[in-house]
């Protein structure tokens, strides 16, 4: 008889508890719901992470896949396991650099964990990316620079006490559903004020919307500081008891009027946000900050908006909103930016206790984190395994992903037949939420376990056992035979966190079995944190040379590419209200073609591009930039702004026309703008790609 699973929603990164119960009948999931239980949610949950953790659309993967004259076919699992090892031996022997490994926020921890520790610790490869830096090492980079670790300082419970709430680059509405329903419950007396370039569905329901130029944010939150120092709103005692660098920062910042010209916004309304900081203020952020070349740069600003007007403090500060279900955790866990629990990866001393902790000699540890995934796929690996992860749809300027892609022997585990799994030369079916054990981390550090509701297909394993039957062929002894049992592999990641920044070492399966969810750091059993660097007393401390925070006091790169009379309009990229990473699993009606979202002015404007039906909604025209053209479909709506161009991230179009600039501090990618032009289409389109050659 099935029983009911207390686990966790594995659709966003809120981190809400569900509980799941397992058919009676047949394999799947029969009911899911909200855990009252559940600290973080007490219940709550949003209809979509219902209906996608319950029932998946995508064409599931239930057996392992080689290729063979072209074509992939059922193989065993040995068979399949016995190729994937050959190519990374092979490989390693060569140069360990030459294997690149994509991981996932969709993997729980112990699989991240695991994968990181065979990337780093067993292959030696520089190679390594755990889908982080797609969307959140802006954020990162701008922790560490200002407070000398990763991670916001607010929590869930700051959102209740907050008076305003600025929502900037983000769209909580759509992404995070359960945590915009607090954010509207405490503005409702107080304020709520969106930056965006785009009128999104949170600007809708915004006080205020500020519509700003594509990839003027950064100009925007240094004519606010300008602002606030010209009118004497900053707290100088905060300013001077707690922070460093500030006159430094004061010294470089243009004039309001220039700054506010730049970010293509009016004196007045620069005005009025920083009015609004002085009230208790929740500054927001997600990727149209982050995936920008001037990512880390604008995270910073934001970050010092909040340190000059004092809002550090409960009720207060800079709030990063994290994508993927599990990006917090694989920061943590996967070795990817930092060495477990944080550790700076190129400090000999963490190098060290990391080495001797997994038994490998510190020399087989790879020198630096690497390049980024746009970087891993420009070196040309001979062998790339991506876990949990569509590159093909995921990475910008898809055209060159897919060079590299088919040029490498590639290896997809995933539970859904992907983009890129139509390219690989082994696939290895994964399972997905409600399969599967294990541990995960949401973007206010809590972390929670996700257990399985339902038993999988008998073709489908689980990631930490595919992950450690691999590591077995190449590097015996490292990580424990399968099936793995996840609470060891918990226990281990945890012990190798004690005394870091990212504490986990009072957290254990055992423990959360008992209390739902703990947010770190959690030095023993009984602690848990709450804002940090701010202790009881009301004491700040920062993990700091000085002891202080820190100013930013970058200037962020040009924009690579520019509107400019060849390609006048911009593309940016959004998500849609059910889309999820590039959709394989919630767009089974997604259209061949994609639909662009266009000013009506812009399309009467550029009417000679334009192929009109007997309807409004098979409106035509070929979106090209300079890798690509792609023919979409035309939605004339208000909410973009004139001369901006719309299109999906889910959409596994879309990353064609994108940009593979990235930002020099992070390497994060700059998919929110690219330059384009429309050309109208030579004769009705058959397939969603026209080729990408396009004549300047």
């Amino acid at each position: 008889m099935a029983k009911q699973v207390p686990t966790t929603c594995m659709r966003c990164a809120v981190g809400c508890g569900h509980v799941h119960l397992g058919s009676t009948n047949s394999y799947g999931l029969e009911t899911v719901r909200g855990d009252p239980a559940h600290p973080v949610n007490q219940g709550l949950a949003c209809g979509r992470g219902i209906r996608e953790s319950a029932n998946p659309d995508g064409d599931w993967l239930t057996r392992p896949l080689v290729r063979e004259d072209g074509e992939l076919i059922q193989t065993s699992w040995s068979a399949a396991l016995s190729e994937v090892a050959t190519a990374i031996r092979s490989a390693m022997d060569t140069d360990p650099d030459e294997v690149a490994i994509l991981g996932s926020g969709q993997q729980t921890n112990e699989a991240a964990y695991a994968l990181g520790k065979l990337a780093r610790g067993g292959v030696g490869t520089r190679h390594y990316d755990a889908n982080t830096t797609l969307c959140m090492a802006s954020a990162v980079k701008a922790y560490y620079q200002a407070f000398g670790s990763d991670a916001p300082p607010p929590t869930y419970d700051d959102i209740p006490e907050a008076e305003t709430h600025i929502v900037w680059g983000a769209n909580p509405a759509v992404a995070h559903p359960v945590m915009f329903r607090w954010i509207r419950q405490s503005a409702a007396d107080g304020r709520l004020v969106v930056v965006d370039p785009v009128e999104t569905k949170t600007a809708g329901l915004a006080d205020t919307h500020v519509s700003l130029a594509p990839g003027g944010d950064l100009a925007l939150a240094r004519a606010i500081l300008r602002y606030l120092c010209d009118t004497d709103r900053i707290d100088r005692s905060f300013v001077r008891e707690h922070t460093t660098g500030f006159d430094d920062v004061v010294a470089e910042l243009p004039s309001v009027e220039q700054a506010a010209s730049n970010a293509g916004v009016s004196v007045e309304t620069v005005a009025e946000l920083a009015t609004l900081l002085e009230s208790k203020t929740l500054v927001y952020w997600g990727m149209g900050v982050n995936q920008s070349v001037r990512g880390t740069a604008t995270a910073g600003a934001l970050i010092n908006l909040c340190l000059a007007s004092g809002n550090l403090g409960p009720g207060t500060g800079p709030f990063s909103l994290t994508g993927q279900a599990n990006s917090m955790g694989t920061r943590v866990c996967s070795s990817k930016g930092s060495w477990p629990g944080h550790r700076p990866f190129e400090h000999p001393d963490h190098r060290q206790v990391v080495a001797d902790a997994w038994g490998v000699p510190v020399s087989k540890l790879p020198a630096d984190s690497g390049p980024g995934p746009v970087g891993i796929l420009e070196s040309s690996p001979a062998v790339v395994w991506t876990v949990a992860t569509n590159p093909l749809a995921g990475f910008p300027d898809a055209t060159a992903a897919e060079s590299a892609l088919e040029d490498s022997f590639l290896v997809v585990q995933d539970a859904f037949r992907s983009e890129t799994a139509e390219l690989a030369d082994v696939v290895l079916p994964a399972a997905t939420w409600g399969e599967s054990e294990g541990t995960t981390m949401n973007m206010e550090r809590t972390v929670s376990r996700v257990r399985a509701a339902t038993e999988t297909p008998s073709g489908v394993r689980q990631d930490i056992d595919i992950i450690a039957d691999i590591a077995a062929r190449v590097s015996p002894g490292l990580l424990p035979k399968p099936p793995v049992d996840p609470a060891e592999v918990f226990a281990e990641f945890a012990a190798l966190t004690e005394g870091t920044k990212a504490d986990c070492s009072g957290i254990s399966h055992t423990r959360l079995d008992g209390e739902r969810a703990v947010r770190w750091p959690a030095p023993d059993p009984k602690s848990e944190a709450g804002y940090r660097y701010y202790d009881a007393e009301g004491e700040w401390s920062f993990p700091t040379p000085s002891g202080k925070a820190r100013f930013s006091t970058l200037r962020g790169s040009d924009l690579p590419e520019p509107a400019a009379d060849d390609y006048p309009l911009t593309l940016t990229t959004g998500r849609e209200s059910d889309g999820y990473n590039t959709g394989v699993r919630s767009r089974p009606d997604t259209p061949e073609t994609p639909v662009a979202r266009v000013n009506p002015e812009t399309i009467d404007s550029y009417s000679h591009a334009v192929i009109d039906s007997d309807t409004e909604s098979d409106r035509r025209t070929t979106v090209v930039s300079r890798r690509a053209s792609v023919p979409v479909t035309l939605d004339a709506d208000d909410a973009v702004p004139p001369g901006l161009i719309w299109l999906s991230i889910h959409h596994p179009m879309t990353n064609y026309l994108t940009i593979p600039a990235v930002d020099p501090q992070s390497n994060e990618p700059n998919f929110k703008q690219c330059a384009v032009r429309l050309v109208r289409p030579e004769r009705p389109q058959t397939t969603a790609r026209v080729a990408a050659e396009v004549n300047d």
